[in-house]
């Protein structure tokens, strides 16, 4: 890699399905090196699914070697059980990657599809769409938690001056097409 290149590790945490995906920024030039998901639901055992988790967010990792992660928040739900999994999962892959002194950034839903699709109530598809669209990212057999992953490193990416579409932002959707026709 050149001195304007990073990578960015995004990562979707889940327990039965966590996604990742792997950005590769070269001065404003992005192009994704891997996307995909591990299927946790064959394990049987919590503990031994956050283990696996830590294990592949590792393999990752030492497979890309990312400048920087950029994960998932926890979303507030009704069950607390599934909160307090998703948290800890959360955790292990955060721990995995501070285990390799990566940095970490952690952002909301809603921040990341406003920053993939300007709608902070996107569904799962819209940001998919979106993404393939800019990254020409094919989703047709592409798990939505792969796609969020990538959401969440693209939106990573967004976030830093050198990395937002012009100097200008946006109110939402409708005002990014009415500037930028070319790009939709």
């Amino acid at each position: 890699m050149t001195a304007g290149d990073r990578v960015i590790l995004g990562i979707d945490p889940g327990t039965l399905v966590m996604g990742y995906g792997i950005l590769h920024v070269q001065k404003s030039v992005l192009k994704p090196l891997g996307l995909g998901v591990i299927k946790l639901d064959k394990v049987e055992d919590h503990a031994l699914r956050l283990k696996r988790i830590f294990e592949r967010t590792i393999a990752l990792i030492e497979e890309y070697k990312p400048d920087e992660l950029a994960i998932e928040a926890p979303f507030f739900g009704k069950n607390v059980q599934s909160m307090l999994k998703l948290g800890r999962a959360q955790g292990v892959a955060i721990a995995a990657a501070l285990s390799k002194n990566i940095p970490i950034t952690e952002y909301s839903p809603k921040k990341i599809k406003m920053s993939i699709t300007g709608n902070g109530n996107a569904s799962k598809e819209q940001v998919a769409a979106m993404l393939s669209h800019i990254l020409g990212i094919e989703n047709d057999h592409v798990y939505l938690d792969a796609t969020d992953a990538m959401g969440a490193a693209l939106c990573h990416y967004y976030q830093n001056k050198q990395g937002k579409i012009s100097g200008k932002s946006y109110s939402g959707w409708k005002a990014f097409v009415t500037d930028n026709p070319k790009r939709v």
